[in-house]
Order: structure tokens, then C-alpha cells, then sequence
């Protein structure tokens, strides 16, 4: 089975997502489907199984953090060399916290995250018609005010499918409400 930990983006912020989709400048490729918008605190990969689900299910429970604010601040790509990712880039120190307290639970079943960058993918890229202007374009997409609480995150699982990844809770685990 693959995995992820992530924190869904709430309707209002979908909402906000598609219209910033229409600001951006042209290119060939796919916008993510709203409700697959996510940001993934933690990749586990493929091939888990069903023990180290209950496992990871067991330790993420434990787990103890307030709901916090978090913010979209920024637009950018992966890389701007070859551009294949466009993303939106959430702030927010709890976030980073919730992030750390999850690599640590897991610590002895998985990778640490070497370098955690909270982002968006909001489109995959096929091709830019010029890279340079296409570049100039996106630093004048203005981001407004989008912020939301985190109260949840989720242990999914992803089946990649010839429609994209489909995406299945495999369990939801509550933050604590001060």
C-alpha cells in the first residue's frame, strides 16, 4: 500500500485556490483536482502493510498539539530549471512542529525528513512555451489573505489510477482544541 500524512485543504481555501488558478500564466500540464489538495507532512512510500499501518495508526495517536492557523504565503515551482510543479507554500510555526513531533514518532520505521518544505501542489507541468516569462508571470500572482485552522491530519492511502491518484482516509487524527 502507499502512504502519506497529510492536512486536507478546507472548501474556503479550494475556493480561493481555483481563483488564484485563473491568474497564472499559461502552460501545458494538469491542475490538481480540489479534493486531492493536500500538504503532506510525511511520505511513507509503497508496500506498507497492514501491521505497520496499526502501528503508525497506534503512534500518530499519541501525538499531542493544539489546532493551529497556518497561511498561504507564496506561489512557486519545482525547479525553476525544468518546470514541473507549481505550488503554493503554507506558513505557520505549529505547522512545522506537528511536522517534527510526526517524523519523531516514526522515527525508528521511516527516513526523517531530511529538508520539510510545507507546500501545495496545486499543477503538474507538461511544458512552458518560454521559461523566462512564464517565471516574470508567476512573481506577479499576488497572494491574498488565505488562512485556515488545522484541527486534523490523516494517515491516506494513494492509488495511482490512468485518471491520477486516488486518494482514501485510512484513519483521521483529531489536534486538540484549547
Amino acid at each position: 500500500m502507499r502512504c502519506f500524512i497529510s492536512i486536507d485543504m478546507p472548501q474556503k481555501v479550494q475556493h480561493e485556490i481555483k481563483k488564484l488558478e485563473k491568474k497564472l500564466p499559461e502552460f501545458k500540464g494538469n491542475f490538481t483536482r480540489y479534493d486531492n489538495l493536500h500538504l503532506t507532512l510525511k511520505f511513507l512510500g509503497d508496500g506498507i502493510t497492514g501491521e505497520q499501518i496499526e502501528e503508525i495508526k497506534k503512534r500518530l495517536k499519541d501525538i499531542e498539539i493544539k489546532d493551529f492557523e497556518v497561511r498561504i504565503d507564496e506561489i512557486g515551482v519545482f525547479t525553476e530549471e525544468h518546470i514541473k510543479i507549481i505550488w503554493l507554500h503554507l506558513a505557520g510555526e505549529s505547522l512545522l512542529d506537528l511536522q517534527k513531533k510526526i517524523d519523531n514518532k516514526l522515527k525508528d520505521m521511516f527516513k526523517k525528513e531530511e529538508r520539510f518544505m510545507s507546500h501545495v501542489t496545486i499543477a503538474r507541468v507538461n511544458f512552458v512555451e518560454d521559461r523566462e516569462k512564464f517565471l516574470e508571470a508567476l512573481k506577479k500572482v499576488k497572494i491574498k489573505n488565505i488562512n485556515f485552522v488545522v484541527n486534523k491530519f490523516k494517515l491516506m492511502k494513494s492509488e495511482l489510477t490512468s485518471a491520477g491518484p486516488e486518494y482514501k482516509v485510512v484513519e483521521e487524527f483529531s489536534l486538540e482544541t484549547p
